[in-house]
Formats: structure tokens, sequence, C-alpha cells
């Protein structure tokens, strides 16, 4: 592998907004440029690239060699198209930032991109080329675009100036359906100088020829196996990672289903429960009128049967007696509390007899001590006990002659 730093000079003309290479011309030499860096890079750790322009104002370097291929690839977006290609000064400036390079033991070369009419001279471009060859730099000319006889002669004149042992090449890419960077990866710019590059190259060149190739991902793993094993694994986890996703989609979908059947069923109990606690709320109050009406329905029952309670007490008296008369048990406990009730109201008949004596009770009243039966007081308390007497008397009087009349 050979140890090289290369400036690569980009032609931004206004010649290269014709679409005659597809999509323009300034895409496809992107396109070719973005493959040649890969391809340099690839094939040493250690090599280095840099980009300048030769149009627009001037000749501008956008980035300086380097190893770092983002660095590289980002240059190129966002550049301006304007003015006419300087051939000469761009191959000057790029010898320039090939000379301060850090590693001095990589060689030199320059690659030119043409895609516009070459303006000097073929004297002066032979004298450019002498000094490339004597300062030991190789010089790689892409020829595309303008078709013109003295354009390609002014080329060629130059590469043979600078040219050392088959180090510095130049290629014609007619328009055509063909991309630049296709038609390039089979010549020497690419491959350096029939190595047989890299393996990018080897599977660059092979899908380009092949449009498929025979191994998974486009890459062989026998020419370049680190490659193979970090497409095969980024692949693999991008799968991961894509059933991740779906099923996490599933099942945020399931969750989604089960909380609408839950919701459902929560409005359907709440509904029910609604219903059973109105239903419950109305048999309360109807339960609470019920027995409002059984009381009330209660105490005129009572305030009815009071009459019939009586009647029904002389009805149980009657019954006694009745009964009485069949059974002779019967009869003698009857008798036996007549006998008794007939005692106590003989013997209070007999007390409110003695009562009644006001010499009985005076000689009691004067045998107390303390006690005088002249007393106004006292008189007057046996007055009015006799007066009691008597009217009780009388009231017996009435009621035994009552009974008598009815009888009557």
């Amino acid at each position: 592998m050979v140890l090289e730093a290369t400036m690569i000079c980009v032609d931004n003309s206004e010649w290269m907004r014709n679409g005659d290479y597809s999509p323009t011309r300034f895409q496809a030499q992107a396109d070719a440029v973005n493959l040649i860096c890969g391809a340099k890079t690839q094939s040493n750790p250690e090599n280095t690239v840099g980009v300048l322009t030769m149009a627009g104002k001037g000749v501008r370097v956008l980035v300086t060699p380097t190893s770092d291929l983002g660095k590289i690839l980002a240059c190129m977006h966002g550049l301006e198209i304007g003015g006419e290609m300087n051939l000469a000064a761009g191959i000057q400036v790029a010898q320039l930032a090939l000379k301060h390079r850090q590693n001095k033991k990589q060689q030199q070369r320059i690659i030119v991109f043409s895609g516009s009419p070459v303006k000097y001279d073929k004297k002066v471009l032979e004298m450019i080329g002498r000094k490339l060859k004597k300062n030991s730099v190789a010089l790689d000319v892409v020829n595309f675009g303008e078709e013109d006889d003295a354009k390609t002669e002014k080329l060629e004149a130059l590469v043979a100036a600078v040219n050392n042992n088959e180090s510095s090449h130049i290629v014609h890419v007619p328009p055509g359906s063909n991309a630049l960077s296709d038609v390039l990866i089979s010549t020497p710019i690419f491959t350096g100088d029939g190595e047989g590059g890299s393996g990018f190259a080897a599977a660059a060149a092979a899908a380009a020829a092949g449009g498929v190739s025979g191994y998974d991902f486009g890459v062989d793993p026998n020419l370049d196996p680190e490659l193979a094993l970090a497409l095969r694994v980024s692949m693999e986890e991008e799968r991961a990672r894509q059933e991740a996703a779906a099923k996490k989609a599933a099942d945020e979908a399931s969750k989604q289903d089960k909380g609408e059947q839950q919701s459902t069923s929560q409005d359907a109990t709440m509904t029910e429960s609604t219903g059973a606690a109105a239903s419950e709320a109305e048999n309360k109050t109807t339960d609470l009128t019920d027995d409002e009406n059984a009381l009330l329905q209660q105490a005129l029952a009572m305030s009815m049967d009071e009459p019939a309670a009586a009647a029904s007490v002389a009805t149980r008296d009657t019954d006694m007696s009745e009964a009485a008369a069949d059974d002779q048990d019967l009869a003698l406990a009857l008798q036996l509390s007549v006998q008794e009730s007939a005692k106590e109201q003989s013997s209070e008949t007999d007390m409110s007899n003695l009562l009644a004596d006001q010499s009985f009770v005076s000689s009691i009243l004067a045998s107390l001590p303390g006690v005088d039966p002249n007393d106004p007081s006292v008189k007057d308390l046996l007055a009015s006990m006799q007066s009691q007497s008597q009217t009780g008397e009388k009231e017996d009087e009435d009621k035994d002659k009552a009974p008598k009349e009815e009888d009557k």
C-alpha cells in the first residue's frame, strides 16, 4: 500500500451547471470526489486528502490534507458555482499545500477535474508539468464536459510533462448515461497504479460492474473482514430495533383496547349502582310510608277496640261464671275469692265505724302524749273524718239500691 498525500482540484465554474452528466456536471464531479477520497483513506490509514476549488473569486483551499473522511466529505456541501476555472493557479496552490504536509514520507499526488475550457497555452502547461516532475509530484487529470481538441491536447501535454515511470494518468470521460464515478472506478486514478486498491475500491468496482455481488452487503469478507462484520452487526441491530419498536407499538395498542373496555365496564357498573341506589331509596321511602300507615291503622283499631274490650270483659265474666258451673274446682276457687273480698270490705267497714265513733277517737288521742283533744285543729280533723265516713255510707247504700231497682 502506497503512503500518499493527495490534493483534489475541483472545477466549480459556470460550465458545471450543464446537465449532460447526470444529474449535473457539478453533482457528478462531487460524487466522484467523494468516492476517490474514500478509496484513498481506506487504502492506508495514514493517507491524507485535501480539497481546493479552482473557480469563483479565486483558488480556495477547502480542506488541507487530512485523514478525517467526514471533514473531507462535508466540505463539498454548499459550494458556490461561478466564474472561470484557473487551472495553472489551482495546480500551483495544490503543490504548495502538499509541500507543507506533516508527514514528509508521503508521496505527493494532485488530481485535477477539468470540466470547462482551458485558457492557458500548451507551453505554459508543459512548464508547470516539468516543475511538478522536478518536485516529485504525480498528476492525474479527469477530462470531462467540454469536448475540444485543443483542450484534450493541452491536458495530454501537461500529463506527459509530469509523467515519471507511468505515475501520472489522464482519463477522458464522454457524456452519457454512465455516472462519472462509475467510469473512474476501473481507471488507475481510482485503483492506484494497478495495485488493485483497497477492499473499499474492490467492493465499489464489483458493485459497479455486476450491479449486485454475491456477498452480503456487496462486500467480500476475504478482502475486508472488518467492514463486512461491521455491516452485519449494524444490520442485526437495526433489525432488533425495528422488532422492538413493532412489539412496543402492539403492546400500546392492546393496552389502549383494554383501557377502553375497562372504562366501558366501569361506566356500566356506575350506572347499575346508581339505579340500585335510587331503587333502594325509593324502597326505603315506601317502607317508611307503609310503617306510618300501619301505625295509624293500629291506633285506629285500638281506639275502636276500647268499647269492644269492655264488652269482652263482661263476656269473659259471664264465661267464667258459666265455666264455674261446669267445673267444681273453679267454682270453689271463685267462692273463696268472693269470701276474701267480703272480709276485706267488712274490715274496712269496721275501721270506718270505729273512726266514726268520736268518743273512741277522742280517748285514743287523749292517751297520746302531747296531743290535746280540745284543740280546734284536732276537732276540725275529727269532724271532717266523720263527714267523709257518712258520705261513703250513703254512696254504698245508693249502689246497693241501684241493682235492686234494675232487677225490678
